[in-house]
């Protein structure tokens, strides 16, 4: 029997090491809510995590066809637990904030630390073109690094045609190995969408081109620069970078995506080399790492302060939500902004987003994907984990009003209707 839990304690360690360091939407200033259009409700923002409101959710994604939910949150040391469902359908064996998963797009947070880390190192400059670092490799000279990273380049994302039928096209590069290259030819195949700087639309090849200028910068793989920058120094144990290998190391909550036809059985999408994302997607970890990863973030502790300014200049994406580098913002209608990145590949549905202050981090998944109604209802988790119970969300609104719901999608093919 598929069993509820829920589990209160204290965290057990802390981060102890510190470095150096979707559809298009038009740029728009990022909002009128103080410095770089943030909200601020510090009252709301101390509110307790209402357990079960997130709990609730949880529930709610597995009516709707996933067969596991959880929720992990952080708050200052004290860890609140919360799942539901299954990570493996086959054995039954229930869900755990300990599995390890695949994270998606969470991983361009990662690859835009690597790259801010080299703009301390003096080894890039945001604003240089792109083909000052890699000549050649792209049609427009003025597509800078700022724009690939903010998502203003106006490259075509490949995956709306690799991915544009959800099982077929995920069939078809399970096992595929691409070059970085094959995945930048596919995109130049296709006109893009803006000319650079003149609107925000997200697209995969962007964190693509990031992987290959963090390999061009050090002489190093992008999986060796990860570790040696991020997992090592934040202790990250449970957080890899396999590709192309197929396997999640250890104890993990597999994947299962949903056919395009209704009725169809899920398919086990947990093996897979993940190469159509590689630098933009491939990253593997646990709740645990994530928050603490973008706890330590925030709290500045991977790069300097200049760079996590530049990482925070914002453009608006729509009502809700606007995009650093990397890095995106949600603001909550209890009047407070959080900070992270959502994640999309085949099979899990991750978000993962903490506090300005980096006090307070939750991280949920759902271990399905191409179902819109469990990313929408997943995306819920973040009121209760930072705005507190209903009654406090309530009370928040009618002092800072005209907070609109956000406008969802997907973080791959990002401009295929899944409806």
């Amino acid at each position: 029997m598929v069993s509820a839990t829920a589990v209160t304690g204290t965290a057990l360690g802390a981060v102890v090491a510190s470095l150096l360091a979707a559809p298009a939407q038009a740029v728009a200033p990022a909002g009128p809510h103080g410095a770089g259009g943030e909200r601020t409700a510090t009252a709301v923002a101390a509110a307790a995590p209402d357990e079960a409101g997130l709990r609730a959710i949880l529930r709610t994604a597995r009516s709707q066809g996933a067969p596991g939910a959880m929720a992990r949150i952080d708050d200052n040391g004290t860890v609140h637990r919360l799942v539901e469902g299954v990570d493996d359908r086959a054995t039954g064996r229930t869900i755990s904030t300990n599995d390890r998963f695949r994270v998606g797009s969470v991983t361009k947070s990662f690859s835009a630390v690597v790259l801010l880390q080299l703009v301390d190192e003096g080894r890039l400059k945001l604003d240089k073109p792109v083909d000052t670092y890699l000549p050649g490799l792209l049609p427009d000279d003025r597509i800078t690094v700022r724009h690939v990273l903010s998502h203003r380049s106006g490259l075509y994302d490949y995956t709306n045609d690799m991915f544009a039928r959800s099982v077929s096209g995920f069939e078809a590069v399970r096992n595929k190995v691409f070059g970085y290259r094959d995945l930048v030819k596919l995109s130049l195949a296709k006109p893009r969408t803006n000319a650079p700087g003149a609107a925000y639309s997200y697209s995969n090849t962007n964190f693509v081109v990031a992987g290959m200028l963090i390999e061009k910068l050090t002489g190093h793989t992008v999986a060796t620069e990860y570790q040696k920058r991020i997992f090592t120094p934040l202790n990250l144990t449970g957080t890899f970078y396999v590709h192309p290998d197929t396997a999640i190391p250890g104890r993990h909550a597999n994947g299962y995506l949903t056919p395009d036809t209704a009725g169809a059985a899920l398919v086990d999408s947990t093996k897979q080399t993940a190469s159509w994302a590689q630098s933009a997607g491939a990253v593997i970890s646990t709740p645990h790492d994530l928050d603490t990863f973008f706890s330590a973030l925030l709290r500045g502790k991977l790069m300097s302060a200049a760079q996590l300014t530049q990482m925070t200049k914002w453009t608006r994406v729509n009502s809700t939500t606007s995009y650093g580098l990397g890095l995106r913002r949600r603001d909550l209608s209890c009047g407070i902004s959080v900070y992270g990145h959502t994640g999309t590949v085949q099979g899990y549905y991750t978000y993962a987003f903490t506090t300005k202050d980096g006090k307070r981090s939750l991280t949920a998944l759902a271990n399905t994907s191409n179902n819109t109604s469990v990313l929408n209802t997943m995306y819920r988790t973040l009121e209760p984990a930072f705005c507190g119970k209903p009654t406090t969300r309530a009370a928040a609104r009618a002092a800072a009003p005209g907070v609109a719901p956000m406008e969802r999608y997907e973080d791959i093919a990002p401009s295929v209707s899944r409806d």
